[in-house]
Parts: C-alpha cells; sequence; structure tokens
C-alpha cells in the first residue's frame, strides 16, 4: 500500500470523534428516526467521527432504488448489528409523500445532499417529517478535499432559483461544469465516456450538483429554515452540520 495511504489511514483512525459527539448522541439517545442514503461508514463504531447509531432507538431509512451504484438495497435497513431493522422507502429522498407528517424524532444524511439537483427542496421535505422539536445531522463533502476541487462552492442564492423554480432531479444544468473539471482529474476515464455518463446522471445520482464548504453548508440549512447548533469538519472531507428546525416551525 503506497505510503500516503498508509498516513491517511492512521490519521483516520487517531483523529477522534467530533467534539459535539456528545451532543448529537442525546439528540438520538433511544429516539425514532430516518436516514436518506446509508448506512454510512461516519456514523459506525471503532474510530469514526460521530458513531451514533449505536445510540439511535430505530431507524428508517430512504433511498432512490433499489439497486444503486453504491449498493444493493433489501427491503429492510439492517444499519447496525444487534439493532432491530428499519423500514425503507424506495422513493425520491425530496419526496417522501409515503411518511406522515412528525413521524420522526430526528434525521441522518451523510454525503447524499450534494447529489440532489434542488437540494432547497429535499431540506424542507426533511424538515416535514421530523416532529417540530426534531434535530438533523447532515454530512457534505467539502468540495476543496475531494474530486470536486477545482469548481467553486455553489452560491445560495444559485440552491433557491432551483427551489423557485422547482428543479427536478433529471436536471442536467452543471454537466459542463463537471465535465470541465472531472475531465483533468488524475486516471479519469476517456471524455466520451465521460460525458455519456454525466448525461445519464439520473439512472446512477453520480453527480455534485453543488459544492460546498464550512460557509455555503451553514448557509444552505439556515436558508431553508433550519438553525445549526454546531459545525465541524473532520478528515479527510467530511463537514458535519447538527441543526433543529426553525423556531418558526416550533411555534406553529
Amino acid at each position: 500500500m503506497p505510503i500516503g495511504r498508509l498516513v491517511s489511514r492512521a490519521r483516520i483512525l487517531t483523529q477522534g470523534r467530533l467534539r459535539s459527539y456528545d451532543l448529537a448522541a442525546v439528540l438520538v439517545q433511544g429516539k425514532s428516526g430516518i436516514e436518506i442514503g446509508g448506512p454510512s461508514n461516519v456514523f459506525h463504531d471503532w474510530f469514526r467521527p460521530l458513531p451514533i447509531y449505536s445510540r439511535v432507538g430505530a431507524l428508517d431509512n430512504c433511498d432512490f432504488s433499489q439497486s444503486t451504484v453504491w449498493a444493493e438495497h433489501r427491503a429492510v435497513f439492517n444499519f447496525k448489528k444487534g439493532k432491530a431493522p428499519g423500514q425503507v422507502y424506495f422513493c425520491e429522498g425530496s419526496d417522501l409523500g409515503a411518511v406522515p407528517p412528525s413521524r420522526y424524532d430526528f434525521l441522518l444524511s451523510s454525503h447524499n445532499l450534494e447529489h440532489f439537483a434542488n437540494p432547497i427542496k429535499a431540506l424542507k421535505e426533511w424538515q416535514r417529517v421530523v416532529r417540530p422539536d426534531g434535530h438533523f445531522i447532515i454530512v457534505l463533502p467539502h468540495y476543496a478535499k475531494t474530486f470536486d476541487k477545482r469548481r467553486k462552492p455553489t452560491v445560495v442564492s444559485h440552491m433557491l432559483e432551483d427551489f423557485a423554480n422547482n428543479t427536478q432531479e433529471d436536471d442536467l444544468s452543471h454537466v459542463e461544469e463537471v465535465f470541465q473539471a472531472h475531465r483533468l482529474n488524475p486516471g479519469q476515464m476517456p471524455d466520451d465516456d465521460l460525458r455519456a455518463l454525466l448525461m445519464d446522471n439520473f439512472s446512477h445520482r453520480m453527480i455534485h450538483h453543488h459544492c460546498f464548504d464550512e460557509t455555503n453548508s451553514r448557509e444552505l440549512l439556515e436558508a431553508a429554515g433550519m438553525k445549526v447548533l454546531a459545525l465541524e469538519t473532520a478528515f479527510p472531507f467530511h463537514i458535519f452540520l447538527i441543526a433543529e428546525q426553525s423556531k418558526a416551525r416550533d411555534s406553529r
């Protein structure tokens, strides 16, 4: 194994838990939640930055398809050995129509929101299915530390426009931007194959429609009506956000 990879693995193993772990653990302790995508490595035990799966009471799941690039999904969500499996909804994460309002105490999402063409629509739907006093733990990739490093963080006004225009998940507005940035990455596939892959995004959802850093990730959640309680980064490229429902929804 190359030295650089060994160093990276050692750093992952030794960085420890997030400072906000205690807060996150309390928010999910014995409670019922839903995860969009997953199961996610960052929430598992043993040398993970936010090992909270062992704390949750029950956890359902949503994925856009039973078969994805990342995994084959069953009708039940086995997120941790020894925990009862949860229900799986196969639907768009921005359209959880089968889930009644205020069904869950919390929602988890790791490296998922960047794949949505209309992230504010998704965040609004996530708020709908979480109770008025509920919470969100959202993990995003820091653009500068991933293959998106040649792109720029997406301005929140653009994502607000996507919401106002009801942009759908088959949107290909960012294909050229992604193509030009990624074609220069080491080991990238031939240009024609890369462009064909990007144009077929609706079937596999691999495109990062938007890019995030510490600033616009907070701004996005606030624009969607959430209150950010904690924001931390972790090696190699994670941005962790813990948020709660806005006061406006709390007062309804």
